[in-house]
């Protein structure tokens, strides 16, 4: 449990870096997010999660 706490506090440092240290490039990104299609972010999102459970795994294995 303790690890899903810290990883959880170092995703919000990353989503603060990217919020406060950068707006613009915040705001751009939102944007562009909205023109990608569903199915292509679903999948995205998927990828994501799979190669996060590997690197954790990898690291913790």
């Amino acid at each position: 449990m303790t690890d899903f706490v810290a990883a959880l506090g170092l995703v919000l440092v990353i989503e603060g870096l990217v919020y406060g240290g950068f707006p613009a490039l915040a705001r751009r990104l939102a944007r562009e997010v909205l023109a990608v299609p569903e199915n292509v972010l679903r999948v995205a999102g998927l990828v994501a999660i799979a190669l996060g459970v590997l690197l954790v795994w990898m690291v913790r294995g």
